[in-house]
């Protein structure tokens, strides 16, 4: 009972990742807002179902929940869901961002719309979310975020600029939280989830390499997941912050972050021309290779 006494907020919790974050955390004692929208893997459509369901998963094993069917990609709505859980469950301790959706297409077809749905519910969610949050965790002087990041952002993949560049900023996103929010005893880290869920099932497949991918991702399970995300928002994890964590069924990774690898200098300055004929051959060693996600995780999960 980790979580006991602790409140805790979900975002997507309705299906996938989310569910098995929220029945976790419940599990551990926290009380939980169960947030989701119900709608389609585009955004469309809309089903209070998938949180009331959870809520009633939640209070069956004797917890307390509360189903949230408001959007995170809207500010006032954010900040209602925060007060809202902080006026019915009696505070707020947790938030894990964890809300998605998907609008894959290859990056020269790709439309604005197709660009901005993603970011608005990914990157622009989690800030929306997390911002509504900050206050409350400040005047506290506690509080934890976990948000949800990918390695189509952290590595690549392909038919997903919108959902990478989105994935990697909020891996920006959360660093800047941790280094602002440290003097209030605030931790902010991420985790890249391997998991077959909706979401991932939606993937087209087109050719015999992507359907060997998939496969594999079949025997990834959501509920592997849930116990690093309770872990990281434990007071137990008091000295982990601005980390970046994948859970991939039984392995647990933490990811390297942008640093300097390789530095060139010259007394008389750089030119065009002794960038390409001594800078570049230089670092080409290290240069890191063109691959997607799928390409380096390739050993059969665990």
């Amino acid at each position: 009972m980790i979580m006991k006494g602790k409140v805790v907020l979900v975002t997507g919790a309705g299906r996938g990742v989310g569910r098995a974050i929220a029945l976790e955390a419940a599990k551990a004692g926290a009380a939980v807002a169960v947030n989701d929208l119900g709608v389609g893997l585009g955004g469309e459509g809309g089903d209070a179902g998938p949180a009331q369901a959870v809520v009633k998963e939640i209070e069956a094993m004797g917890g307390r929940a509360i189903a949230l069917t408001k959007s995170v990609g809207a500010w006032n709505d954010a900040h209602d869901m925060v007060a809202e859980t902080i006026e019915r469950l009696g505070g707020l301790d947790g938030l894990v961002n964890n809300a998605g959706n998907l609008r894959d297409v290859i990056f020269h077809k790709m439309t604005e719309d197709d660009f901005d749905a993603v970011i608005n519910v990914h990157l622009k969610g989690t800030f929306n979310m997390s911002r509504a949050a900050a206050n409350h965790f400040r005047e506290q002087g506690s509080g934890a975020f976990v948000h949800m990041t990918s390695t189509s952002g952290l590595i690549g993949n392909f038919g997903q600029a919108n959902y990478s560049a989105a994935k990697l900023g909020i891996v920006a996103l959360s660093k800047s939280i941790a280094l602002d929010m440290a003097r209030f005893n605030v931790r902010s880290n991420c985790i890249a989830p391997f998991a077959w869920t909706r979401m991932v099932s939606s993937i087209p497949i087109t050719n015999v390499e992507q359907a060997q991918r998939v496969e594999k991702l079949k025997k990834l399970v959501p509920e592997k997941v849930a116990p690093c995300a309770i872990a990281l928002l434990s007071d137990s994890a008091a000295n982990v912050n601005a980390q970046i964590f994948g859970v991939r069924n039984n392995e647990i990774y933490l990811f390297s972050q942008n640093r300097p690898i390789k530095t060139a200098h010259t007394a008389e300055g750089w030119t065009p021309e002794t960038v390409i004929d001594r800078v570049f051959p230089q670092f080409a060693h290290d240069f890191y290779p063109m691959i997607r996600s799928g390409e380096l995780f390739s050993w059969e999960p665990v």
